[in-house]
């Protein structure tokens, strides 16, 4: 089991060759070559501070992936991800030729429901199917392959569309701390649905509770029989949760709902408020289990049963009837964080190592330049000893002392991954995402790198923030390949401060990302302020893609001692630029 997101990690030969070609190659219109060989050109190194920001609670409804399961990271502490969604009726308002309180199991007017299944299928690869039409699957998006314990609840939770205290103007935000009440007071099981304890794969093994307190996340086929013996195959599914939850429980949600009650999906979803997929800990593996990344929008219920064909022929046929996990959900987290070494963030003078975690982890917060502000300069460009709210070194460069102004060919920030403190065991983010905290948006380089790759996760690639190796080839994960830098080009943010010089030198936040793609936003419970008085910013949102990326990674940050020996390992802001004769 792989932990690679939606898609493989796995670039290879002629990718690989390709990624790093083009990096080389690629040519800024009127800049020069941008690359790792910086031929002709003058290299200046700029003073860069960084430090960690706890984030805390994160909104965590309707996203677009949730995470779910039950993780123990060496680094940064155990994780339970549970997840709550709404049900709608795939058929509204459905009829049934029966008698929903008939008891004789002999009478036409008996509805019968036969078995009631959910499946949400796994991101997964189709690796073979056999000439028996059986399927082999390699599973992506795990991490983990111990058990863990899941339970399927009615939920009583009101999720609703639009928040009552803006007057229904706003839509609801729901934190990844929100409570959750579900009914636990229905069966036998302390409310549980899925209350099977046979295996999925082969029904006749009992008190095997893989549906439930043995949970494990399985690459194997999913196949539906037709007869009790599983002689005759009925359905293929590729891998997915796939559990069989409480027969009563849905005849007396479905079939005997109150008149009305399945008129419209606005009307049950009010009745039938939702599905709680509730993690713990297996008593099994109670320090290590799994954790998946899971598209629920693809769940569905579907309950079987026979019935008569309609109110005047009493013949019995069998019927389904689906739910689908559609509407308002809300990705519940439970953290036990480490952040060994994290309790005391330096705002003024960097921290020595950057804990970037995704879900509602941290962040970094970068500010360029040295922040001695000792000069400045008036409107004719003439200098005068008086601060001006400019970094001295960012004032430099816009008033150079010969008259010269020079032309940034490149600029980027390298960070280096603090292997002695993130060890091998704990899997490393793919990629990390620079933006504009202050406006909360990403760079300009970011909206110019129309760059694209068959795999999505490497779009952007001149823009960079991509693990790679010491080598500079980009981590093929699903090798064993550990990272070493994450690189981020930021060549025209530069020229922007330097070349407009009422532009303001924004605070910057590096977090992990889950999709480059995705740069919209999400709301924090409690917002932070970094800087003081004048330069002071609010900061109330996130990046989202960062919120559905459960990994994370230590980065040598900015405040390392000379005499520390991984002091050339601390943040590198680097400008190459050429200068007019």
């Amino acid at each position: 089991m792989k932990f690679n997101f939606f898609l493989k990690t796995l670039i290879v030969g002629i990718s690989i060759v390709l990624f790093a070609s083009c990096d080389r190659d690629f040519n800024e219109i009127g800049a020069g070559i941008v690359g790792d060989e910086h031929y002709g050109m003058n290299e200046a190194t700029y003073d860069v501070s960084a430090y960690n920001q706890s984030l805390g609670p994160v909104q965590s409804n309707n996203l677009p992936v949730n995470q779910f399961g039950y993780y123990n990271n060496p680094i940064f502490g155990k994780t339970k991800a549970s997840f709550l969604t709404q049900v709608e009726l795939a058929s509204v308002n459905p009829t049934f030729y029966g008698d929903p309180n008939e008891t004789d199991v002999n009478d036409p007017d008996y509805i019968k429901v036969d078995s009631v299944y959910l499946y949400v299928p796994y991101f997964s690869k189709l690796k073979s199917t056999d000439d028996n039409s059986d399927s082999t699957y390699e599973l992506d998006s795990i991490q983990g392959s111990n058990q863990i314990k899941v339970g399927i609840y009615e939920s009583t939770t009101v999720l609703e569309s639009l928040d009552a205290s803006t007057g229904y103007q706003q839509t609801q935000k729901y934190y990844s701390n929100k409570t959750i009440d579900y009914n636990t007071s229905y069966g036998s099981n302390g409310g549980r649905l899925n209350n099977d304890d046979k295996n999925i794969f082969d029904q006749t093994i009992p008190n095997d509770n893989s549906q439930n307190d043995k949970f494990v996340f399985s690459e194997k086929q999913i196949k539906l029989y037709k007869d009790a013996a599983h002689t005759t195959v009925a359905e293929r599914k590729a891998p997915g949760i796939f559990l069989n939850l409480d027969t009563d429980f849905f005849k007396n949600k479905i079939i005997k709902a109150p008149t009305g009650k399945l008129y419209n999906n606005n009307v049950f979803k009010n009745y039938f408020r939702g599905i709680y997929f509730k993690v713990d800990a297996s008593s099994i593996s109670p320090n290590q289990g799994a954790l998946a990344m899971m598209n629920f929008g693809r769940g569905i219920i579907t309950m079987v049963y026979h019935e008569k064909t309609s109110s005047t022929n009493v013949t019995i046929i069998r019927k389904t009837l689906n739910l689908n996990l559609s509407g308002n959900t809300v990705n519940v987290l439970e953290n036990e964080n480490l952040y060994p070494g994290y309790t005391a963030p330096n705002a003024v003078a960097g921290d020595p190592n950057l804990y970037l975690k995704g879900g509602d982890g941290s962040m970094a917060i970068i500010d360029l330049f040295n922040k001695t502000d000792l000069i400045g300069y008036d409107a004719n460009g003439n200098l005068v000893n008086t601060p001006n709210g400019v970094s001295d070194e960012l004032d430099n460069l816009r008033n150079p002392a010969d008259g010269k102004t020079i032309l940034i060919n490149e600029a980027n920030l390298t960070f280096h991954v603090n292997t002695n403190l993130l060890g091998s065991a704990a899997p490393e983010p793919n990629r990390v995402y620079l933006y504009d905290l202050n406006n909360k948006r990403p760079l300009v380089d970011y909206y110019l790198d129309g760059t694209t790759s068959s795999n999505t996760k490497y779009n952007k690639f001149i823009h960079d923030g991509i693990l790679r190796k010491s080598d500079g080839n980009i981590v093929a994960q699903s090798n064993g390949d550990r990272g070493t830098t994450y690189k981020i080009k930021l060549t025209n943010h530069i020229r922007t401060l330097i070349s407009k010089k009422d532009s303001t030198n924004v605070r910057l936040g590096l977090v992990v990302t889950e999709s480059i793609g995705a740069v919209n936003n999400y709301y924090l419970s409690s917002p932070f302020t970094t800087g003081t008085g004048s330069s002071a910013v609010l900061t109330k949102y996130m990046p989202m893609a960062s919120f559905i990326n459960p990994l994370g990674t230590i980065l040598y940050g900015s405040n390392i001692p000379v005499t520390d020996p991984n002091y050339d390992k601390r943040i590198k802001f680097q400008i190459y630029y050429t200068k007019p004769d």
